[in-house]
């Protein structure tokens, strides 16, 4: 679309490597990490600096937290024309102390403030964006999107078997709420079914899951498979796609179990519900009703028709709502007039 992309990334791993593979230039930020370290945060923001300087970019679209706001400073002060943040849910909505949230509460109306333009992937934090004091119309939706080429030929061949087969994708953090996960495959079990339960991913918490998983003595059905490569190739070896958060933007996961066909039992927080309608597409719970998640499981893991009836509708659902055109096209139209150069930071 005649723009020319530069990425600035936290972190060495799959990304950089796909975006190289792409013949994108990536400048790594070695300094830019998830958790709040001040000397390390002072550092990322001196490099992010040095690249905006050498690449003199028309556009800064940064994402994350951590990135709007340090980019979002860096690239005010170095007078970029444009600078597009990203908010792929609102840090404040984590449970954390009164203090932490109000901090965390001001610096993410500082980078919405900083930035010309935020899009919010999700019509429950844009609500939150137009209540923030001077801010108004920067503020506007795009849901993310994902690609309509994704169909039963990108996934491994089904294998037939009789135990029903429970998946979860994600980050091992706190957020994900996976201690209450497991609680409830357990209960789900304890009714009688036959169910294992894998989870995909890596993070802070692997140890601690491991850890729990063994001292409920569930080894024998719950297996943390640590991070998989496109792990979403494989989710049609799955019966259910199981999302027990606490907190959540637009999770780009339960778009993959969609085009999967799968049916989600998942908590009805953050964008969640903008996916999930309850009852006709999946079912949605209280993060903190474990027993209602395990009813849910339940639910499903007896009745295969009712699976693929809520896996069919979910499918529908996002091929029609959640299109990665619609999603570039929505993010383009922010872009202009600006031209030529536009510089991601992730």
């Amino acid at each position: 679309r005649g723009y020319t992309p530069i990425a600035a990334v936290g972190g060495d791993g799959l990304l950089t490597a796909r975006l190289e593979q792409q013949q994108i230039p990536v400048y790594r930020l070695d300094a830019l990490g998830r958790d709040i370290h001040a000397l390390k945060d002072l550092w990322a923001f001196f490099e992010i600096i040095r690249v905006i300087r050498r690449e003199k970019p028309d556009i800064v679209h940064v994402n994350s937290a951590k990135a709007g706001g340090i980019g979002g400073l860096a690239a005010r002060l170095a007078g970029v024309k444009k600078i597009i943040f990203t908010a792929h849910g609102w840090p404040f909505l984590e449970q954390r102390s009164g203090i932490a949230r109000a901090v965390l509460c001001f610096f993410s109306w500082l980078t919405v403030l900083l930035s010309h333009h935020t899009i919010c992937v999700s019509d429950a934090d844009l609500q939150i964006a137009w209540r923030m004091p001077w801010i108004g119309s920067k503020a506007s939706g795009i849901h993310n999107g994902i690609a309509s080429g994704m169909t039963q030929n990108n996934f491994l061949p089904r294998q037939e078997r009789r135990r029903v087969r429970v998946l979860t994708n994600a980050e091992l953090n706190s957020n994900k709420n996976l201690f209450a996960g497991i609680d409830a495959v357990i209960a789900a079990r304890a009714r009688g079914d036959d169910i294992t339960y894998d989870i995909m991913g890596d993070g802070e918490l692997r140890s601690e899951l491991a850890e729990y998983i063994a001292r409920k003595n569930a080894t024998g059905f719950i297996s943390l498979l640590g991070f998989v490569p496109d792990g979403s190739m494989q989710y049609n070896q799955y019966d259910i796609f199981f999302l027990p958060s606490k907190k959540e933007g637009l999770p780009y996961v339960l778009l993959e179990a969609g085009m999967a066909g799968l049916p989600v039992v998942a908590s009805n927080v953050g964008g969640i519900p903008e996916i999930i309608e309850d009852g006709t597409s999946g079912i949605l719970s209280s993060p903190f009703d474990t027993d209602g998640f395990a009813e849910a499981l339940a639910i499903l893991a007896d009745n295969a028709v009712f699976r693929a009836r809520l896996g069919s509708a979910l499918k529908k659902h996002v091929e029609k709502n959640f299109s990665l055109q619609t999603m570039l096209d929505k993010t383009f139209a922010l872009y202009r007039p600006s031209a030529e150069i536009a510089l991601p930071v992730c």
